[in-house]
């Protein structure tokens, strides 16, 4: 699984990766300790223009479907397994149309023995952003007016597959890495081959996995209120 992120310093950064043509003002600052409900940056293809825009939109983490009563279905919806999207009525469109790509700086992960539970973070070697592939939707709050401004609530998932190599030795999930020559197929709007493009996602995620590192943190960042560029670094492990 993958349920806490660090998005520090990518914004710049996703310019010339993505190509991004439109990056919305209100961005989230940077953080180091990002959960799910909280508020985090995705990259995706607006269909609405001709050729589509790439954005850089705030959204809320954990998806909200259209047809959902509330947002609160979103808290148990952070993550989704990439082998059951095309079975899941809450995902199954999402795939087809809106595909995101999840910027991030790296992201934790608790190891289990017995009893203790011990954090890693990892994160990409070079420093470059990690990108995740994910979902999103909009949901429209029908509470609010017609004209109010935050009628609209956009919001995401991050796809997970089985983790592979010194990664599966934290955690038998990991999230579906993408290569930056993989995003433009990951965000076409226009792809009708969804589960080819799915397929080869889940393929290529072990190549990025294989160029990332990882070291045991604090547990201070366990706790959601703890949010500082001290919670990156590296700790002895006590195994």
């Amino acid at each position: 699984m993958c349920g806490r992120l660090v998005v520090a310093n990518v914004g710049s950064q996703l310019i010339d990766v993505l190509r991004i043509d439109l990056a919305n003002p209100d961005l989230p600052p940077p953080s180091y300790n990002v959960a799910p409900t909280s508020t985090a940056a995705i990259v995706l293809d607006s269909a609405k223009t001709d050729p589509p825009t790439r954005r850089l939109e705030p959204a809320r983490w954990g998806l909200v479907p259209s047809w959902a009563k509330d947002p609160g279905i979103g808290a148990k919806a952070f993550n989704a397994r990439s082998e059951e999207l095309e079975e899941k009525p809450m995902f199954r469109q999402a795939l087809i149309k809106r595909r995101a790509v999840v910027p991030a700086s790296g992201y934790y992960e608790w190891k289990h023995t017995g009893e203790t539970k011990t954090p890693h973070y990892i994160h990409p070697a070079d420093g470059a952003p990690m990108l995740l592939a994910g979902l999103y939707e909009w949901w429209r709050d029908p509470a609010k007016a017609n004209d109010a401004p935050d009628r609209w609530l956009l919001s995401f998932t991050i796809l997970t597959r089985d983790a592979i190599g010194r990664l599966g030795s934290i955690h038998d999930r990991m999230p579906l890495f993408l290569d930056a020559d993989f995003a433009d197929a990951w965000l076409d709007t226009d792809a009708e081959n969804v589960g080819d493009i799915l397929d080869a996602a889940v393929d290529a995620a072990p190549d990025v996995a294989r160029t990332l590192e990882d070291h045991v943190v604090s547990s201070a960042v366990g706790n959601v209120r703890n949010d500082s560029p001290a919670l990156v670094e590296p700790v002895a492990d006590a195994d």
